[in-house]
């Protein structure tokens, strides 16, 4: 998967966003607003944990892609890019996880 694939289904997304709430699950979470968007992060997330702990790959896949969607999602909803990530993530690199926790806290 490369970066321009997560950005075409998040334009894939933002392009759903004012469809039909009755004929789009997309639409409908936009609808619904953030707290809904929230919600199913939340819920994505525990069922990603529950499933790294089994010994089913597939079912791990399967609950990241629906983690992912999600978070593409919550971009969607507060007008945000796949990029702004990824600029987050490459000023992270080179930065131990202990320092860049340290860098959050001193802010």
């Amino acid at each position: 998967m490369t970066n321009e694939y997560l950005e075409n289904l998040l334009n894939t997304i933002k392009s759903k966003k004012n469809s039909d709430p009755n004929l789009s699950y997309t639409a409908l979470l936009h609808k619904k607003g953030l707290n809904e968007i929230l919600k199913k992060i939340g819920e994505e997330a525990s069922e990603t944990i529950i499933a790294a702990k089994s010994d089913d790959n597939n079912e791990i896949i399967h609950e990241i892609a629906d983690l992912w969607f999600h978070c593409l999602v919550l971009l969607s909803q507060k007008n945000l890019s796949v990029n702004d990530v990824i600029v987050e993530l490459k000023r992270r690199e080179g930065t131990s996880g202990i320092e860049e926790k340290s860098n959050r806290k001193e802010k």
